[in-house]
C-alpha cells in the first residue's frame, strides 16, 4: 500500500529543504527512510547504505548552499536520499532501469551531482581538485567530500589528504564511517577506525588518572605525555592530524541537532577539515541492520518482512561455477590462495573463506595491492587466483603489466562481470578488458562459451605455469549444461568446431555462442567456440579463411582493440585476402538497463547479429542477400 510522505513531497530541491524549521527534520528523515523502503521494494538497488546516510545528507544540503557549494559523494550508491533531495523523488521509479536515473551521481543527470562515482576512493582527491579551482578563481564556494562504506581503506584516499594539506585547501572530508563495505571492512585502519566505539574507556581512564595525579606535580608533566601516548593508539583523530587534517569528531550521524551544530561550525574554519561521523548501514530497518552484507544491494522485496522475491530455478551463475571450481582446486592444490579487492561476495569467495580462512585474503579496497601481493605470492611458489571484477581490474592495470606480466608469474585472474552488466551501468561495465589485456606480452586470455567450459578454463589457467592467465566471465546465469566435476585443461590456443556450414563462418568469443549457432542456423554458416583469445588458434583461420567468403567475428566487449581485431591483425600481416565482420560492443559507454535490453541495443542479440550479417552479404554476394531475407521472414526473425 503506497504511503503519503507529506514533509518529502514538499521537497523539489534543496531550496525547499532550507524553507523548513529544523525541529521538522527528524519527520522529514523518517518520511525519507519510509520512502527509501516502498521505493527499493520495487525497484531493488543499495539498500542497506542509504539507509544509513538520511540523516546526514539532509544535514548537508539543510546547511550548505547546493549545487553551488560542492558535494561529492563517495561511494556513489549512498547517494540515493542526495537524488531523492535535488528534484528525482519521482524519478526513483525508474532506478536503475533502462532510460532511468543511474544508481551512482552522474554530472549528465543534475547540476547537484559534482563529480560522477562508481569506482570508490576517489571523492577526496576531486573535491580537492574543486577547493583549489575555487582558490584559484576567487570562488567562495564550500568543496565537501562525503567517503564511506569502506572507501577511506584504499590507499588514493590518502595520496589526496596528504596532498590536500600541503596546499591547505579549504575542504571539508566527512567520514562516514558505518564499519561496513560491500563485504565487511579489513584492514590495520579498518581496525584502528571501530577502537573509538569503546573511546569511553579511553575518557574514563584520562579523568581518573587527571584526579589521582593532580595532587603529585611531579608525575603531572610525565602523565601528559602518556596521555598523548595513549591518545595516539586510541584515538582516530591523531592520525588525520598528523596528515594536516583538523579531526572534529567521532559524532552520532544519525543525531540531526548534532549534525547541524557541528557542520554549521565547521563550515566557517579555513584550511583542511575532517568530521568523523559514526552511522549505523540498514539503519530503521532491522533486517538491513542485522545483516547489512544480504541487503547492500537487494532485488525488488517485501517492506514488511525484508522477503527478496525468489528466483525461478535456474542454471548456477558464473559466479557460483568460480566459487565452485576454487574449493575444488584448492582441496587438490593446497599451493593456491585466493585474493579479493573488498568483494567476497560479489566474487563468490565466500565459501572458500570458511573452508580455507588461511589461504583466503581480503585486501579491502585495494585492486593495486590485490595485484602485486599475488605477484609475490607468485615468486615464493603460491599458486594465486585474484578474484576481481573487470571493471576493478582496470584500476590495477600497472601492476598487471609491471609486476605480473613482465616477470612472467603463473597469477590467475578470474574476472567476473565481464561484458555488459545491466543496472549498475557504464561505471562498473566490463566493456574493455581483451582490449586492455590482449595487448600485454605473456598473457593468456580465455573466454568460455558456458559454464562448464568455464571450469575448464580456470583449471587451464591454474596450471598454466608460462606467465599469467585470465578467464573472463559475464554477470548471471549459465545456459544450463551439464558440470563435468573431474578438473580438467583444455589445450592451450585450440579452438573447437561447433557447427559446419558454407560462405560464412562466425567466431565466436566468450557466451555469446548459443545466440550464434542460432544465427547460424538461419545462414546455413559455420559456428567456431575459439575459446582463446590470446594465443588464437591460427590454423582455424587460416582453414576458414581458405574456405569462406565472409567470416564474422562475434564478442561482449568493445569492438576497438578486442578478439575481432586480433583477428584483423592475423589475417593483414599474412595476406589472408577474406572479407570480415567485426562484430562487439560500439565505441561508447553503455548505460543501464537489464543485459538483455542492452544486448539487444548493441546488436549482439540473435536478430542483431543476423541483420548485421545479411547487411554485410549484401555487399558482397546481392543474391545470398535476399536469400537469407526470405529465410529470416519465414522463421519470424
Amino acid at each position: 500500500m503506497t504511503q503519503s510522505f507529506p514533509l518529502l513531497e514538499t521537497i523539489d530541491s534543496p531550496e525547499d529543504l532550507r524553507r523548513l524549521a529544523e525541529s521538522q527534520l527528524p519527520e522529514l528523515a523518517k518520511e525519507m527512510r519510509q520512502f527509501l523502503l516502498e521505493s527499493l521494494s520495487r525497484t531493488g538497488g543499495h539498500l542497506a547504505s542509504n539507509l544509513g546516510t538520511v540523516e546526514l545528507t539532509i544535514a548537508l544540503h539543510y546547511l550548505f548552499n547546493t549545487p553551488d557549494d560542492r558535494l561529492v559523494w563517495d561511494v556513489g550508491h549512498q547517494s540515493y536520499p542526495h537524488k531523492i533531495l535535488t528534484g528525482r523523488r519521482e524519478a526513483m521509479a525508474g532506478l536503475r532501469q533502462k532510460d532511468g536515473i543511474a544508481g551512482f551521481p552522474r554530472r549528465e543527470e543534475s547540476p547537484y551531482d559534482t563529480f560522477g562515482v562508481g569506482h570508490s576512493s576517489t571523492s577526496i582527491s576531486a573535491a580537492l581538485g574543486m577547493a583549489i579551482a575555487a582558490r584559484q578563481t576567487g570562488s567562495n564556494r564550500k568543496t565537501v567530500a562525503i567517503i564511506g562504506d569502506g572507501a577511506m581503506t584504499a590507499g588514493m584516499a590518502f595520496e589526496a589528504m596528504n596532498h590536500a594539506a600541503d596546499v591547505d585547501a579549504n575542504l571539508l572530508v566527512i567520514l562516514n564511517d558505518n564499519d561496513m563495505s560491500i563485504s565487511p571492512n579489513v584492514g590495520g585502519l579498518s581496525h584502528y577506525l571501530t577502537k573509538i566505539l569503546s573511546s569511553h574507556i579511553y575518557s574514563s581512564m584520562r579523568e581518573g588518572s587527571k584526579q589521582v595525579l593532580r595532587r603529585i606535580p611531579s608525575v603531572r608533566e610525565l602523565a601528559r605525555r602518556t596521555e598523548e601516548h595513549v591518545k595516539g593508539m586510541f584515538v582516530p583523530g591523531t592520525l588525520f592530524e598528523e596528515l594536516g587534517f583538523n579531526y572534529i569528531g567521532p559524532i552520532d550521524g544519525h543525531d540531526l541537532p548534532t549534525l547541524i551544530n557541528t557542520l554549521h561550525n565547521m563550515r566557517t574554519l579555513d584550511g583542511p577539515q575532517f568530521l568523523h561521523v559514526i552511522t549505523k548501514k540498514g539503519k530503521g530497518y532491522p533486517v538491513a541492520e542485522e545483516d547489512p552484507c544480504v541487503y547492500h544491494g537487494v532485488t525488488a522485496f517485501d517492506p514488511l518482512t525484508g522477503k527478496m522475491a525468489k528466483k525461478a530455478a535456474s542454471a548456477p551463475t558464473y559466479t557460483q561455477i568460480f566459487s565452485q571450481w576454487l574449493c575444488d582446486m584448492a582441496a587438490e592444490d593446497e599451493r593456491l590462495v585466493g585474493i579479493t579487492p573488498a568483494m567476497r561476495e560479489g566474487s563468490g569467495l565466500v565459501e572458500f573463506s570458511k573452508r580455507y580462512p588461511k589461504r583466503y585474503f581480503d585486501v579491502g579496497i585495494a585492486e593495486q595491492h590485490s595485484v602485486t601481493l599475488a605477484a609475490g605470492m607468485a615468486c615464493d611458489g603460491l599458486k594465486p587466483v585474484v578474484a576481481i571484477y573487470s571493471t576493478f581490474l582496470q584500476r590495477a592495470y600497472d601492476q598487471l603489466i609491471h609486476d605480473v606480466a613482465l616477470q612472467r608469474l603463473p597469477v590467475l585472474f578470474a574476472i567476473d562481470r565481464a561484458g555488459i552488466v545491466g543496472a549498475d551501468g557504464a561505471t562498473h561495465g566490463g566493456f574493455f578488458d581483451l582490449s586492455y589485456l590482449r595487448c600485454i606480452p605473456n598473457m593468456l586470455i580465455m573466454a568460455p562459451a558456458d559454464e562448464n567450459e568455464c571450469r575448464k578454463m580456470l583449471t587451464t589457467g591454474h596450471h598454466y605455469q608460462e606467465g599469467p592467465s585470465a578467464v573472463r566471465y559475464p554477470r548471471g546465469n549459465g545456459i544450463g549444461i551439464e558440470i563435468e566435476q573431474e578438473l580438467v585443461s583444455l589445450p592451450i590456443g585450440k579452438s573447437e568446431l561447433r557447427r559446419q556450414g558454407k560462405q560464412v563462418a562466425l567466431l565466436v568469443f566468450g557466451t555469446l555462442l548459443s545466440d550464434a549457432l542460432e544465427v547460424a542456423e538461419q545462414l546455413d554458416a559455420t559456428v567456431v567456440n575459439m575459446r582463446f583469445i590470446k594465443p588464437l588458434d591460427t590454423e582455424q583461420i587460416d582453414q576458414l579463411a581458405a574456405t569462406h567468403e565472409l567470416l564474422v567475428t562475434i564478442e561482449e566487449n568493445m569492438i576497438q582493440g578486442g578478439a575481432g581485431s586480433a583477428v584483423n591483425e592475423y589475417l593483414i600481416a599474412n595476406g589472408c585476402q577474406v572479407s570480415v565482420l567485426n562484430l562487439g560492443l560500439p565505441d561508447i559507454f553503455i548505460e543501464h538497463g537489464t543485459q538483455a535490453e542492452l544486448l539487444k541495443e548493441c546488436g549482439l542479440d540473435s536478430a542483431g547479429m543476423l541483420r548485421s550479417i545479411t547487411r554485410q552479404l549484401s555487399v558482397l554476394k546481392p543474391e545470398a542477400y535476399l536469400t537469407s531475407l526470405a529465410s529470416a521472414a519465414n522463421k519470424g526473425i
